[in-house]
């Protein structure tokens, strides 16, 4: 075996190797230095992050692994960012948490590490970091939560929070009830139990290579999670022993395959800017139109809210993502590898559809050409992106007229006008909640619905925003609209009353106003004023050097890889 890079900390009797070890022997026998793998356990485990807050338990299979395998485990917390706590949104912090942790890895006597992700923006903030420090890395997703149940009715955290509000504003459910069910909702320890975010990217990161095959979709209460937490962990001892790194797993068809995955899963839309990002950390070459080449056209054979009615405990129990890639098979690169060295259909054989009212068979979809649709126009002239599967079908084809909010302060103050000039054709539009205008680009693009219109039965419309939405959120909503409004997009030019032309089977979205009218108007005071200006700290730096929601929103400076090599001692 090759000479373990943690081994340029330890080897030696100088002062400096003294002092390395020296330091760790609070419990570590002096053979623990003798040129085996040390692992890192990247663990966003946190009691402000609930949905990861299981992770020590987690990590103590996962180091029983490593010790069992002859590697040495190593317990490194990271930041951990907690989707429901954190203010304004926890993707501003997306880009700090991989490059934290990519110089944690970098700078410690680490030969590779065990990414524990969960909560939307962990799973993708550590793989953009190991994409980076490019030491073998291995994901164990946490698992989603146990289905929760109100007045006898399965509950799914997010979706039937956006549902239950709206029926409370809309009058058809008393606000007594709405918060009772709010201790029925979250069950167990776990991530969200719908096909929002979290769900999304932890099935995601098994379809890119980056997991054991088949852990992922594992109820975060299932002794099964801690049974494939310590076979990851002999699974990365192994892997240093091999130097399967990311550089050497991951390709254009790991990224594609991904894709195929999501449009069949009817994934979240914050799964484009994920996968761009940790694209961009490698080196390759992907781009939104790849979502809508890839994916467009593949039928949506997942029945799981928010585009369908099940849940995740459902969908494990029906089989999980391998039965639903087995059904997709043709359509994945054959090549791809995974963390085992092996390509991934390779572990498709034995798959099976055990309940096809969850799953469904290739030939019965439960919905046709489902997949995320990427739009252009004067509009958006860098691109939007719209999920079908979430939106409603008469939807998809739709004029109508602006109602322009310039801030998520002005909807809030607004939507509820009963004198609101707004109907049911309406559009919707919401800018200045770009990377650069919120800070961080927000869920907040599925805007509540204006009251009056809910009282009317009202319960979908179209709406347009430079943000995002929450991947449990439903509706025709069109999101990540590039250039955002802060950068100079054409989103800042929009006027109440203007008409806006949505066309999703023709990839369209356009401002019905001559070009000419265009090139005359200038943003609304207002708008502006409404764009973050941060003085100092992350928040300055962030809207500085953030890029666009087409490229991934990393840093402009965060792009491609660094490696694993420290060149000075510290002593």
């Amino acid at each position: 075996m090759a000479e373990q890079r943690s081994s340029q900390w330890y080897r030696g009797t100088d002062r400096n190797a003294y002092i390395h070890r020296a330091w760790m022997r609070r419990g570590l026998p002096a053979h623990a230095f003798d040129g085996r793998p040390h692992i890192a356990i990247a663990n966003t485990a946190s009691d402000l992050t609930p949905c990861n807050a299981h992770f020590n338990e987690v990590a103590e299979s996962v180091k029983q692994g490593v010790y069992e395998a002859g590697g040495i485990p190593l317990n490194l917390p990271v930041v951990s960012l907690g989707e429901t706590q954190v203010r304004p949104t926890a993707m501003l912090w997306r880009n700090m948490a991989a490059m934290a942790t990519e110089e944690m890895l970098r700078a410690n006597p680490l030969d590779g590490v065990v990414l524990l992700g969960g909560c939307d923006k962990t799973i993708p903030a550590l793989l953009m970091a190991a994409a980076s420090v490019d030491l073998p890395a291995v994901v164990i997703p946490g698992g989603p939560m146990l289905t929760g149940t109100f007045r006898g009715a399965a509950l799914g955290c997010g979706t039937d929070v956006w549902r239950l509000s709206e029926e409370v504003r809309g009058g058809t459910l008393s606000e007594e009830q709405f918060l009772k069910s709010e201790s029925s909702m979250i069950r167990s320890r776990g991530h969200c139990n719908t096909m929002g975010t979290a769900s999304t990217m932890a099935l995601v990161a098994e379809a890119l290579g980056t997991t054991m095959p088949g852990i992922a979709g594992t109820p975060a209460a299932d002794s099964r999670l801690l049974e494939a937490s310590h076979n990851t962990g002999r699974l990365a001892v192994e892997m240093v022993a091999e130097q399967r790194r990311p550089s050497t797993l991951l390709t254009r068809g790991s990224f594609l395959n991904a894709i195929v995955a999501l449009a069949a899963l009817g994934g979240s839309t914050n799964a484009v800017v994920h996968l761009l990002a940790i694209a961009g950390r490698l080196g390759i070459e992907l781009t939104q139109d790849d979502f809508d080449r890839t994916g467009a056209d593949v039928g949506l054979l997942v029945d799981l809210q928010p585009a369908g009615r099940f849940l995740m405990e459902d969908f494990h129990r029906a089989g999980g993502l391998l039965a639903v890639l087995a059904e997709v098979r043709d359509l994945l690169d054959p090549t791809a590898l995974t963390v085992t060295g092996k390509p991934l259909v390779d572990y498709l054989g034995e798959a099976e559809i055990w309940d096809q009212e969850v799953i469904r068979v290739r030939a019965n979809p439960l919905q046709a050409n489902a997949g995320i649709a990427v739009l252009y126009g004067n509009l958006a002239p860098d691109g939007a992106v719209i999920k079908p599967a979430a939106a409603s079908p008469e939807l998809l084809r739709h004029r109508g007229r602006a109602l322009v909010f310039d801030s998520i302060e002005d909807l809030h103050t607004r939507i509820d006008d009963p004198e609101l000039d707004v109907d049911a054709d309406s559009v919707l539009v919401l800018r200045g909640c770009g990377p650069k205008g919120y800070p961080g680009m927000p869920e907040v693009a599925n805007m509540p619905l204006p009251t009056k219109l809910l009282q009317q039965g009202v319960r979908d419309m179209v709406r347009i925003c430079d943000g995002r939405m929450s991947g449990t959120a439903y509706g025709t909503v069109v999101l990540h609209v590039s250039p955002e409004a802060a950068a100079g997009g054409p989103l800042a030019l929009v006027r109440t009353g203007d008409f806006i032309v949505l066309d999703v089977e023709a990839r369209k979205l356009e401002l019905d106003v001559p070009a000419e009218e265009l090139a005359q108007r200038t943003p609304d005071a207002a708008t502006v004023a409404a764009y973050a200006n941060p003085k100092r700290g992350w928040e300055k730096l962030y809207v500085q050097t953030v890029q666009q929601a087409n490229t991934g929103a990393d840093l402009d400076f965060l792009n491609g890889s660094s490696g694993d090599q420290v060149s000075r001692e510290s002593h």
